[in-house]
């Protein structure tokens, strides 16, 4: 049964939705999943996350930890309407998946625990949506628990997140009695039964038929404030039609200024209709959005270029996902403008490296059907695409764009890696290089000091997930090192007029480059702080007048400045947090080049860290642990013992949610602590705030590289 108001497309293109589902670890992403593709008919049978059955959770390491580890595409057919869907991971440590993900959606569905309502990892990937301006509408999910409830979590929504929330139904029935919706657009009943996969219409029941009045008025209410159209009908009308009411929720939520809220149980299986005519009915379309940017050399001073969602265009895609299967390179793409098809060579813009497309694969999760040809709005896998990597742009070779790439966070932990045995170097390495080629969050680099191979990325779990990954693929034995946290430094009293003179004359031409810079602590707001990774960066600008330092030699500086930026004067570590001013310079007609300015720059900027006043940065994340009433002393002592902050904590049915800032160092080991402490009731969630110095009696002794 049919529950949306939209009009079959016309256009092939409008009939596509490209969406992601979002949400903090087990609010039932993956279940949701797994119900779209069954009641669409894509599958035939229910997967079950408990019984690793599920297809987007294929990798035989999510089916043994029962998560989402890898963003996983599927795709499926809703009246008359392909979606192209992706499942993307809940943990904070796979946050960078949710990223490039996010960049190729048009819409997303925010899932939400109708006990729990907002929780951290769920507010990190709505901000990560805000950022891309990608549309959502919220789906309450296990509404079934003990404990659940519409309203509040609804309430969660609208002060954690800050957006109207625009509610569409009426739960009918609480906790075990919940068997359906009342649709508050056209006044009708939705159920569902046990056992059954129909959906039953039917009237509104009398007991809530007041209830649901009092909230179809609200909802108009709601609606009437954002949309103008919507509230001249209601000043005239004194109402608002069911029709108005579908078009105003459709344009409030592409534009971002409300969002549609439903509900239901996934697992039970009540909800996914009606929400899948949400999709269709409020998400865009490729066509609703607007034309992808890019320029043409990719450098922040080129003209900008737009492509259209148009087959005809020229063609323009973006790879946001890589993998290594047994039958050879996947490269993911969002085709957002033109037709590529078998064979095609196509341009790597960034790299400008020409490659050859050898098939073209629609994918459902670990499966693949091979087609001719793919045209603007398709998220597919390609075949032969040798050295295109995560974020980078694919084009027609006659117009070449380069998109703006998914932001990859820096490594916040590191481990050491090596081989138990000396033989399998080789084929250790290169597994490695394929790992770090897939997850461009990963980073892996050779310590100078101790010649150990050390490998970097986004937590404990990230790290344990890479190399277990590894152990199964190759068939390698692995000794790892204990993590370390990835420690910043900055400026806290920088240095103004340091002078710096380059001069080398080693026989023919030589080299003269003469720099003045001004070194200074960047002032940062917290949320920007937050979205870079709680880095607050480097800012480089330039206040030399006369031509004293000719412009192309100034981008040298700079470049020399970021060179110096890798490691810091207190152990080496990287250094952000600070503006950097070159102030005045002077040329030599013959010897003065680009090379000799970048020298400059980056031996100019290392001595003024060495004379600046610098502090040590360490990691910080939101802890949020919930553990029973009669832990919370133990469990509050032990946060304390680990430097933690509590920031807040409320009592839910017999158990205490405490919210804390601890650094991340000091959370090493902490699940097993909590375990203990807890009898095993306990369980905690972290998100990444940002970074704060180092106690000066926690930094007496340096910190380890």
């Amino acid at each position: 049964m049919r529950t949306n108001l939209h009009r079959h497309p016309t256009d092939p293109l409008t009939g596509v939705r490209n969406l992601g589902i979002l949400a903090h670890v087990d609010a039932g992403k993956t279940t949701i999943t797994e119900r779209i593709l069954y009641v669409t008919g894509a599958t035939y049978k229910r997967g079950e996350v408990h019984n690793g059955t599920t297809v987007t959770d294929f990798d035989s390491q999510e089916r043994d930890r029962g998560i989402t580890i890898f963003a996983a595409a599927v795709s499926c057919v809703w009246d008359d309407h392909r979606v192209n869907l992706i499942d993307t991971p809940g943990h904070v440590d796979f946050s960078d998946e949710v990223e490039r993900s996010l960049r190729v959606l048009d819409g997303a569905i925010a899932v939400f625990d109708g006990v729990a309502g907002v929780e951290p990892q769920s507010e990190s990937v709505w901000r990560q949506a805000d950022r891309y301006g990608v549309p959502r509408i919220a789906f309450v999910n296990k509404l079934d628990r003990a404990g659940a409830d519409l309203d509040t979590a609804v309430a969660s929504i609208r002060e954690r997140l800050r957006v109207t929330p625009l509610v569409v139904q009426l739960p009918i029935g609480q906790e075990e009695e919940f068997t359906g919706v009342v649709d508050l657009l056209r006044m009708r009943s939705l159920t569902w039964s046990d056992g059954r996969d129909t959906l039953r219409e039917g009237p509104v029941p009398d007991a809530l038929l007041e209830e649901a009045h009092r909230r179809r008025r609200l909802l108009e209410e709601a609606v009437a404030e954002l949309h103008p159209i919507a509230l001249e009908e209601f000043c005239t009308e004194a109402a608002i039609s069911a029709q108005t009411l579908a078009v105003a929720l459709r344009d409030l939520t592409r534009t971002g200024e409300g969002v549609v809220v439903l509900c239901g149980s996934a697992y039970r299986n009540r909800g996914i209709e009606p929400l899948l005519d949400a999709v269709v009915a409020c998400l865009p379309s490729p066509l609703d959005v607007p034309a992808v940017r890019g320029t043409q050399d990719g450098t922040r001073d080129g003209t900008v270029q737009e492509r259209a969602a148009d087959p005809a265009a020229p063609f323009a895609a973006l790879v946001f996902k890589v993998s290594s299967t047994a039958t050879g390179r996947l490269t993911y793409l969002r085709v957002y403008s033109g037709t590529i098809e078998r064979g095609d060579a196509v341009l790597d813009a960034g790299a400008r490296r020409t490659e050859r497309v050898g098939r073209i694969l629609r994918v459902q999760a670990d499966r693949h059907t091979e087609v001719d040809r793919a045209v603007a709005g398709d998220i597919v896998a390609v075949v032969g695409l040798k050295a295109a990597r995560a974020g980078a742009t694919l084009c027609a070779l006659t117009a070449p764009l380069v998109l703006e790439p998914p932001a990859v966070a820096d490594p916040v932990v590191s481990m050491a890696v090596e081989v138990r045995r000396s033989t399998d170097t080789g084929r250790f390495a290169s597994a490695l290089a394929r790992l770090a080629e897939e997850d461009p969050s990963l980073v892996v680099r050779t310590d100078p000091e101790t010649g150990q191979t050390v490998l970097s990325g986004m937590g404990e779990l990230h790290l344990e997930v890479a190399v277990e990954k590894i152990r199964r693929a190759h068939g390698l034995e692995i000794s790892i090192g204990r993590p370390q946290v990835a420690y910043r430094e900055t400026v806290v009293r920088g240095v103004s007029g340091l002078l710096y003179r380059h001069v080398k004359q080693d026989g023919g031409a030589g080299q003269f480059a003469h720099v003045v810079l001004d070194v200074e602590p960047l002032e940062i707001a917290p949320d920007a702080a937050r979205d870079n990774g709680g880095a607050a960066g480097f800012v480089f600008r330039s206040t030399v007048t006369g031509g004293r330092v000719p412009r192309e030699y100034v981008r040298a500086v700079e470049a020399g400045c970021r060179d110096a930026l890798v490691e810091g004067p207190l152990g080496g570590h990287p250094v952000t947090g600070l503006r950097v001013t070159l102030t005045d310079g002077a040329t030599h007609p013959k010897d003065s080049s680009e090379m000799a300015f970048q020298t400059a720059g980056r031996f100019a900027l290392r001595e003024a860290l060495r004379a600046s006043v610098m502090v040590l940065l360490e990691p910080l994340v939101e802890v949020t642990v919930t553990v029973p009433d009669d832990a919370i002393g133990g469990v509050l002592g032990d946060l304390a013992a680990r430097r933690g902050r509590v920031s807040g904590s409320t009592s839910r049915a017999g158990t205490v949610v405490v919210t804390a800032t601890v650094p991340l160092a000091e959370l090493f080991g902490y699940a097993t602590r909590l375990r203990s402490r807890t009898q095993g009731r306990g369980i905690f969630t972290t998100r990444a705030t940002g970074y704060a110095p180092v106690p000066s009696e926690v930094s007496s002794g340096t910190p380890p590289r």
